[in-house]
């Protein structure tokens, strides 16, 4: 008992102490007893078991603090990374200066400010847990203001009545107390590790700050001796345990860089999967039809029905865009896959000759790529890179003479290879003068130059193959069996796939040169200072989005078809909903396109009004006619009193629609002459549309025979609805008319299911008619 008044009393402190009389409940007054009716406040049985729930609840709270332990400790684990990942930077910037250059800075700029955001995102949710605990403990503080519970404490009776609640909470004070103490000491560590990480990733940045301002001079200053006067110092130690610490700091920094990258790698998987299961489902479809030996005059080099190649082409070609401050460590591995990828093509289609070169750069890169972590005396590692170098220039001279032979056409190709001699012969005359982080960055430039020309001329092929199937694929599946000439098509493609690749080339180019920021952010101050003309305010990148967004909409509208089978060939006209859908998505992309680039590029619709108003004035007076197409084609599309492949006769001219555009429609005669008609022209006059609901016509025969035999008209029915164009269910009609002694006119009516073989039809029925005539031995007049 005495042990559990401790206790309490150790809970319940209170700082002045009162004398009482007497240590039970107090009677009243007087010697008088208790009564109902009495105005004095008494103290009962209730009133102490009440005082005593209240310390049950608070107590029980305690508990709620067990719940965000577990997120303090997944804190603290995510707090260790970041410690770790803090120590190799600070150690790589204040140690290990020759392997840093602008690429590597940038990417702890990156690092440090992701540090710094989940410092604050970590000091947010600490907060709030400290929060909880300071409300839980605010309450327990309030519970020394208990009068009650206080006299419970001091009252021996008191205590012997309510011992079996007293013992209960005891137990439940002990488990309180003690989670209070781990949950305090836990968050309060926390929160210390989380401001020494804030605290030392300021300071790292600003050191990262000042070298990334010095790096730019400092590469093309003299930063070691010349080496003919340099002294060796030695070889010093095995470097093996330094190059395994190198590779692990290297991977550590990588693993957290990518951890936090915003699943950039994933968005790059997915594109290799998408365009993996876009070849393979063309390839399935053909083989489902049996028309697999329709892409034979293809001649596909890179494309199969299991594009694992050509899909991680595609992927590792792209893999630089999508982080231009990647760790050195991924880049290197990036180009190394790409490089065994290559070759395993290569050894296959290469001459033996140029592929031994072929392995043989690939051999030199790695050297050249791994040789930094081995942490060697500067002047054996500037001797090692003086022979790299120099096997480098002789191997770019080498391939130089074998494209010259065998690549002429892949010029690109040639002056990449003379890119690469020339990098690295600057990169020896570098290295001798002492510019060796200048030797270095001239020397992977270059290495890196030929491997991404060699990758994307086979990323144009390969894109340009699936293209060309998509197209294939999309007409075996709507049944156009006729082929077309993928020459033309394939060219057009190539083209705009070559435009995209050269801005790839050149993004990484400037990449590896370490001069992109430098020059992106140049671009992008001169693009986006505001400027102004009168009232109008605009900036330079405004405007190039807006024509660059207009240009892709041309681009799509002008290409979409091809996507879906369409190359404007007569096939098509068998599918004229979808011509007209496909018209209405072009439409769409035109609209939508000019609405889009207006919104992305900034300008003010306000100010896009009234130049629209003041070119009114223009249309009104020179323009409505061009108007007037415009708005002609947008009805004649939607209206569809004219559908591609419509036989029509507009004025003198009769043939069938190839297409309709925003300002004509084409009309394909049976000579084969394309006429093009204004839209305007077309709605303003009137035109026989041969296919609106159906696309049969009437034909007519004449026969002049000597006599009509009673069978005939049953005879010469039959005849035409073996036909294959004639439709059989309108009756074939038969009329005799100018009767005389020697010769009856014979006059014959039937429908044809298809204008555009009207004369073919007509041909052969009159071809089967004057058989059975002459069979009969009538007598054709």
């Amino acid at each position: 008992m005495n042990r559990l008044a401790l206790v309490l009393v150790f809970i319940f402190p209170f700082l002045h102490l009162s004398a009482q009389k007497a240590d039970s409940i107090p009677a009243t007054s007087g010697g008088r007893g208790f009564s109902l009716f009495s105005n004095e406040d008494t103290t009962t049985t209730n009133d102490y078991l009440l005082s005593i729930e209240k310390v049950f609840q608070v107590l029980n709270k305690v508990p709620i603090l067990s719940q965000p332990i577990q997120s303090i400790q997944e804190i603290n684990r995510r707090l260790i990374e970041d410690d770790t990942v803090l120590a190799i930077i600070s150690n790589r910037i204040n140690s290990d200066t020759r392997t840093l250059n602008i690429r590597n800075l940038q990417m702890f700029s990156i690092i440090l400010k992701q540090v710094n955001r989940n410092a604050s995102v970590y000091a947010g949710e600490l907060n709030d847990y400290d929060s909880i605990f300071n409300s839980i403990k605010s309450e327990f503080t309030g519970l020394r203001n208990d009068t009650l519970f206080r006299r419970l404490a001091r009252d021996s009776s008191l205590r012997a009545t309510f011992r079996p609640q007293l013992l209960q909470l005891r137990g439940k004070w002990k488990k309180a107390d003690s989670l209070m103490k781990v949950a305090y000491l836990l968050i309060s560590k926390t929160q210390a590790r989380n401001s020494g990480n804030i605290i030392a990733s300021n300071e790292l940045q600003l050191q990262t700050q000042s070298m990334m301002a010095s790096t730019g001079p400092r590469i093309f200053g003299k930063e070691s001796d010349y080496l003919w006067e340099f002294k060796n110092a030695g070889i010093g130690p095995a470097y093996s345990s330094e190059f395994q610490k190198s590779i692990q700091s290297e991977r550590k920094i990588t693993r957290y860089y990518f951890a936090n990258s915003n699943n950039q790698l994933l968005l790059l998987l997915l594109c290799g999967v998408v365009f993996f299961f876009w070849v393979f489902y063309n390839y399935r479809s053909l083989e489902k039809l049996n028309k697999s030996d329709t892409l034979e005059s293809f001649h596909f080099r890179y494309m199969n029905a299991a594009p694992v190649f050509a899909s991680l082409i595609v992927m590792l070609n792209l893999a630089p865009l999508f982080d231009l401050d990647a760790p050195f460590i991924y880049i290197a591995t990036v180009e190394f896959l790409l490089m065994l990828t290559l070759t395993y093509s290569f050894w296959r289609r290469l001459k033996k000759k140029l592929f031994s070169a072929w392995l043989s750069f690939i051999i030199l890169f790695l050297i050249q790529s791994y040789s930094r972590y081995l942490n060697l005396p500067e002047y054996i590692n500037r001797w090692l890179l003086l022979i790299l170098n120099g096997l480098c220039v002789l191997l770019g001279l080498y391939l130089l003479k074998q494209f010259n032979k065998q690549y002429k056409e892949h010029r690109f190709l040639f002056l990449t290879a003379a890119l690469y001699t020339f990098f690295n012969f600057l990169a020896i005359v570098s290295n001798i003068f002492g510019r060796t982080t200048l030797s270095q960055i001239l020397g992977s430039t270059g290495t890196y130059a030929v491997i991404q020309t060699v990758g994307l001329l086979v990323f144009i092929e390969s894109v340009t193959e699936a293209f060309l199937l998509q197209i294939q694929a999309s007409r075996m599946r709507k049944d156009y069996t006729s082929g077309f000439d993928h020459h033309a098509i394939a060219s057009g493609i190539m083209r705009f796939v070559i435009f995209i690749s050269i801005i790839i080339w050149l993004i990484v180019f400037a990449t590896n040169l370490n001069i992109f920021h430098f020059i992106s952010s140049h671009i992008s101050g001169l693009l986006n200072r505001v400027r102004s003309l009168g009232s109008f305010t605009f900036t330079y990148g405004g405007i190039i989005l807006f024509v660059l967004i207009l240009y892709v909409a041309h681009l799509l509208q002008k290409y979409i078809g091809y996507f879906f089978g369409n190359i404007g060939d007569e096939a098509i006209f068998d599918n004229k909903g979808q011509r007209s859908r496909l018209m209405i998505v072009k439409l769409i992309l035109l609209v939508g396109g000019f609405l889009l680039a207006v919104a992305a590029s900034g300008l003010a619709v306000d100010k896009i009004t009234v130049i629209l108003g003041a070119l009114s004035v223009g249309i009104g007076l020179g323009l409505q006619s061009i108007v007037n197409n415009f708005v002609s084609g947008i009805i004649l599309i939607f209206d569809k009193t004219l559908n591609i492949g419509d036989t029509v006769e507009i004025g003198d001219k009769k043939g069938r629609v190839r297409q309709i555009s925003m300002r004509s429609s084409r009309l394909l005669t049976a000579d084969g002459a394309e006429v093009i008609i204004p839209n305007g022209s077309i709605l303003s006059n009137n035109f026989i549309n041969w296919s609106l609901n159906e696309n049969y016509i009437r034909v007519e025969l004449n026969f002049t025979v000597d006599k009509i035999p009673k069978d005939i008209r049953e005879a010469i029915a039959g005849i035409l609805k073996s036909l294959d164009d004639v439709v059989i269910k309108k009756e074939p009609e038969i009329l005799i008319s100018t009767v005389t002694s020697q010769s009856t006119q014979l006059k014959i009516y039937f429908w044809c299911d298809d204008v555009t073989v009207r004369d073919k039809t007509r041909s052969e029925a009159y071809a089967a008619v004057s058989k059975y005539l002459e069979g009969e031995g009538i007598k054709i007049m």
